[in-house]
């Protein structure tokens, strides 16, 4: 886990393509650990270390609402690899997270700036003395729909 990502360039739509929403999709989220913001920029070059919620590149965040850790017996909190598809129980509650940020009006600007491609910068925030090293997914994607 870490406190802080940066993709490589993620391509945008096309220039000239119309589009009436743009999301970024974290998938894979672990919120096995303790509760956090994400704050999440997209820029061309990337953001710095001293990126906050009034940088220009800031786009959103979300929330992850931790478990703070296993408290249960052994194999109280191992996700199941495979469920079988006629099981009809709710899913595990460590099942990975998915989060949606709204990135519109940004993708919209960096186009009209003539960028191909941004970078996507995730900052984690926890409360208190907690460590920041919460931030764990999978994969970002950019999707934008016409």
């Amino acid at each position: 886990m870490v406190d802080r990502f940066t993709s490589q360039p993620i391509e945008l739509p096309p220039a000239g393509h119309e589009f009436e929403r743009a999301d970024l999709i974290f998938y894979g989220l672990d919120h096995s650990g303790d509760s956090f913001e994400a704050r999440v920029f997209l820029d061309q070059r990337g953001v710095g270390r001293d990126a906050d919620r009034e940088h220009r590149a800031y786009v959103g965040s979300f929330f992850i609402l931790g478990h703070g850790g296993c408290f249960g017996d052994v194999g109280h909190c191992d996700v199941p690899r495979e469920r079988d598809s006629f099981d009809l129980r709710p899913a595990h509650q460590l099942e990975p997270a998915t989060r949606i940020v709204t990135v519109t009006e940004a993708v919209r600007a960096l186009l009209e700036k003539g960028a191909e491609a941004a970078k996507v910068t995730v900052v984690a925030e926890t409360e208190g003395r907690a460590s920041n090293d919460v931030l764990s997914f999978d994969r970002v994607r950019l999707v934008a729909y016409a």
